[in-house]
Order: C-alpha cells, then structure tokens, then sequence
C-alpha cells in the first residue's frame, strides 16, 4: 500500500480529481416531537407523513415521538442540506402545536412506561419493528431510547476504489479490496473519533426527569435540581447516559476483518445471555416483548459509533447483505444533534466529516486488538466526561497525551487533505472549515458545549427552557421560508404512496409471525457458516 504521501500527491494530479469529488453522503437526522410546553408528544405519527415503514425519507425510530429524517445519498453537500431542509419544512406544516427537539436529550419525560413505542402495523416486518423496540425498552428503559442524534451515511466511488486497486497491485476482486479499505477507514475511525464527540458534542447538560430512577455522578446546576450537568461534559448521549450497555462491555467486536466482524455479531445474536432469558420472550399479557433472548436482537442494537454498511434487500438482515455483498458505504454515528442549527447540523461539520473520513480511509491503518480496543473506549469516556477539562490527556499507544496537542496534530494532518478537496472540488470550503474547527481546539469555549451552557447561565435558563425556546425559534424559521409548492406536493404524493405500499405488504403476509422470525433469523446462522467455511 502506497503511503499516506505519495497518495495525496497522486489523487492531486489534475486528472484524478473526478476520484474524490465523486464521494457521497446523506444524513440520518432524529428528532423528538415535543408539545409547546416542552413535553414529549403522546400524538401518534402524523398520517399526513405517510407510512413510518415504508416512506423512505420520513420515518420514526424507537418511539412514535421520535422522528427520523433521511436524505438520500448525494455527490454535493448543498443538495443534501437543501434536501433535508425540505424534509423539515414539509414536516413543519403537519405538526400542528408541536416543535422538533433540538438536543440529543431529550425533553421532559414522563414515567418510562408513558413514553409510546414506535407502531408500523400488522404485517410480520412491522410487528417484528415494534417487538423489537419492547425488548429495548425492557433492556435498557425507554428513557435511554428517547435519545437523538445525527448518522452520516459515507461512501467513495467506484473509479476511485479502482484507481486504489490498481496503485496497490491487490490480488483480490474489486469488492473484496473496497470492503478491506473499509474497515482500515473505521479502525482509524475509531482511533480519532474523540475528536468529533470534542468538537460535535452540544449535550453537557440533562433535564432532571432523565436520570431520576438511575444512579448517575451529574452535578446540579442549581437548587433547584432540575437540571444536571458536568461543567467539562462534551456529549452525555456517547458516556453511560446514553447508548452505552452495561451487557454490551463485554462484547469486543473485531474490526480487522469482515469475516471476523460478522462471527462476533452473529454470535452475540444467536447465544442466550442469561439475564435476558430471565425475561422470556412474552410478557405478563401473553405478548411477545422481545424478539429472543441473545445479547442482542438484532445487529442494530450493538450500540457503536460506526457501522459498516450494505443496502439490504426486502426481508435480508443487514449482516446478511455485508456477508453476500461486502461494505457499501459506512454509517457515522456518534454527532449529536446541533441545537444551534435549525437542521441539526451545518454545512461546515460536514465538509469536515468529509476530510476526517478520507483522511481515515487514506492513512496506514494497523490491526485493532483488546488493549486498543480498551483504549478507544476509555478515550470515548474521558472526552464526553471531561472533554474540555484543562490538560485533559487521552491514552494513545505511547502512552498519554493532552487531548488538545492531540487535536491539533490531527488537524494539522488533516489539512493536506482538506486542501486536495478544495482543490479537486472546485473551493468547497474545506480549508476553512478545518480551520473554524481547529480554533475549537484553541479555545474550548467556541465548541457548542460550552456555549451550550454558557447560554444557560447568561440567561439564566435551565435546560429543559433554553432547549424549548430554541424548539419554536426554529419552527419559526420553518414556517417562515418560502414554499415550493411543486415540491410539497411531490412530498405528499410519497407519503400517500408509502401508505399505500405498506397496506400492500400487509396484505401479502403468507407467513405467521412465528415462521417469518424463523426464517429471519436462519439467515444469521448461514451467514456465519458460510464466513466460516
């Protein structure tokens, strides 16, 4: 493999510019339905939407209250926000009195069996959906699930992958050599990505009604405890508030391979954990309230900050897909929700997601083992804990080192190839994004954590109220752009299909629930011998 050097001097040269600029994102983006007065929104999903199963741009995640906002992929960043802005002002107009929650924690909640669990109807894959998301809330509460964030959806293309091949002088196929480069790109992912909880993180702060049946080390922010903080917390939703699992620590996942990837999850899927087989499979009504008794239901719910990813087919595990057909793209997952962004996210954060994910793809990258792996979490832990601490030091594999030396000589390594996509894309902003963010570094105070709280103090605000009035500011800023008319319609006209095929697999069901789970679940079980043999 070509170094790190030589590659960017040769992806430089003015005929492989069309490699880089080739390279495709979309984003995931989740949002609670909240009521003006801040509480989460018992309403079911608005039909007017269309259907949370099949529409393939509006849909819900855990709860009927949380929404989730996909674009699809695109070449050009621009085409992304525009298309994920029309998605939230198409939204806007059938929320009626409710607002979108900007922070990745949530709002105020009731008791854990009030929040409502997402519904996606009678056919076996809708009711496996919701069975699905029973036995998360019977693991882990359905508090923790109420928590949202941004996924950012990543690939390259196929001439630059060729272009690689050939420069490597691999003796594997083409998509054998891709999915490779993939996990050498989510190994070095997850080496650096405490830079991104640092420079992402906008949760340091919680409302009380979160964490009041749990054990937690937050501290008040003032007496009147209904709001809880740590004063040098990054992003609460990646430490043990959030997607984390006391059961999930001891699965190491292994990322040196596909092979090896798809035995650690298969495993994890098809083994008992005696804690889960405890709770049986049905509840005290005689219905089901989780899929099985593993560690884990299903691959989703290994809890990781990126994901190797292939487009499944109708009915095929996503495991399944990545065995037959190897990674297509990867899925970013640990961005919280921006609140200072009416989309969640700005252009800016993007174009750097762009640089660190290429710089991850394009540098050498060692096998992970047990002690890195360690490492890699406790990084994650110092940094959403503490990230802003003064002299903050992480672990790396020479021993420690001040997170802010680290940040910036990753920043400065970064910047050859934020200056390549400039360069090949025709000054997207690359440059200066890298530069807005390396300022972060410099000053903690400029990362939306801090102005997070810095806000709540100069105006005197808990969380729950700061959070809210950025809710309606924008709503407002929704409600207030112009309107393509055109364009709402075509938006209508999905949701109105998506309603129509959904009745259509309801009503093409030829499978008990118990025969369709069966065969899903086959597939796991073929899928690791067949990597195995």
């Amino acid at each position: 493999m070509a170094d790190f050097s030589n590659l960017l001097a040769d992806l430089s040269l003015p005929e492989n510019a069309p490699l880089v600029c080739g390279m495709m994102r979309g984003v995931e983006k989740e949002s609670l339905r909240v009521s003006g007065l801040g509480a989460l929104a018992h309403t079911p999903h608005p039909k007017a939407l269309g259907s949370a199963l099949t529409h393939g741009q509006i849909t819900t995640d855990f709860s009927e209250a949380l929404m989730e906002f996909i674009t699809p992929p695109s070449h050009q960043v621009d085409a992304v926000i525009d298309q994920l802005a029309a998605i939230h002002q198409f939204t806007h107009l059938h929320l009626a009195d409710e607002h979108l929650w900007p922070n990745s924690m949530p709002c105020m909640l009731g008791e854990d069996d009030s929040i409502p669990v997402a519904q996606y109807g009678s056919s076996n894959v809708g009711q496996m959906k919701t069975i699905y998301r029973l036995g998360l809330s019977q693991r882990y509460g359905r508090k923790m699930q109420t928590i949202a964030g941004i996924h950012y959806n990543f690939s390259l293309p196929s001439p630059f992958w060729a272009h690689l091949h050939s420069q490597a002088l691999s003796n594997l196929d083409m998509q054998q050599f891709r999915t490779v480069r993939y996990f050498d790109l989510i190994r070095n992912f997850r080496r650096y990505y405490w830079l991104l909880i640092y420079l992402f993180g906008a949760s340091p702060a919680v409302c009380g009604c979160f964490v009041s049946d749990r054990d937690h080390k937050l501290q008040r922010w003032n007496e009147s405890g209904r709001t809880l903080y740590l004063p040098y917390a990054t992003s609460l939703r990646m430490g043990d508030l959030g997607y984390q699992s006391n059961a999930q620590k001891s699965l190491v996942i292994d990322y040196n391979q596909l092979g090896s990837y798809l035995r650690t999850l298969c495993s994890a899927i098809s083994t008992p954990y005696p804690e889960y087989a405890e709770l049986g499979t049905l509840g005290a009504d005689g219905k089901p309230s989780q899929l099985n008794t593993s560690l884990l239901q299903i691959e989703n719910e290994f809890y990781s900050a990126i994901r190797p990813k292939r487009t499944a087919r109708y009915g095929e595990t996503a495991l399944t897909a990545l065995c037959y057909r190897g990674v297509e793209y990867i899925e970013v997952r640990c961005v919280d929700l921006n609140p200072y962004e009416p989309l969640g996210i700005s252009r800016e954060q993007m174009l750097l997601l762009d640089i660190f994910l290429l710089y991850c793809c394009l540098q050498p990258s060692p096998r992970t083992f047990e002690k890195e792996f360690r490492a890699v979490q406790e990084n994650q832990l110092r940094t959403v804990n503490r990230g802003r601490e003064p002299g903050l030091k992480l672990v790396t594999t020479d021993g420690e080192k001040p997170l802010q030396q680290w940040g910036l000589e990753l920043m400065d390594a970064m910047l050859p190839v934020a200056e390549l996509l400039d360069s090949a894309c025709g000054n997207q902003g690359y440059g200066a994004a890298l530069a807005l963010f390396r300022t972060y570094l410099v000053d903690p105070e400029l990362t939306p954590s801090a102005r997070l709280l810095h806000d709540m103090r100069e105006q005197k605000l808990e969380f729950l109220e700061l959070t809210l009035a950025m809710a309606k500011q924008h709503s407002r800023h929704f409600q207030s752009q112009p309107q393509d008319s055109e364009l709402l319609a075509q938006m209508a006209a999905i949701a109105e299909q998506s309603l129509a095929e959904q009745a259509d697999i309801e009503s093409k069901d030829d499978l008990t629930f118990e025969q369709y789970l069966r065969n899903y679940y086959a597939q796991y079980d073929f899928c690791s011998r067949a990597e195995m043999s």
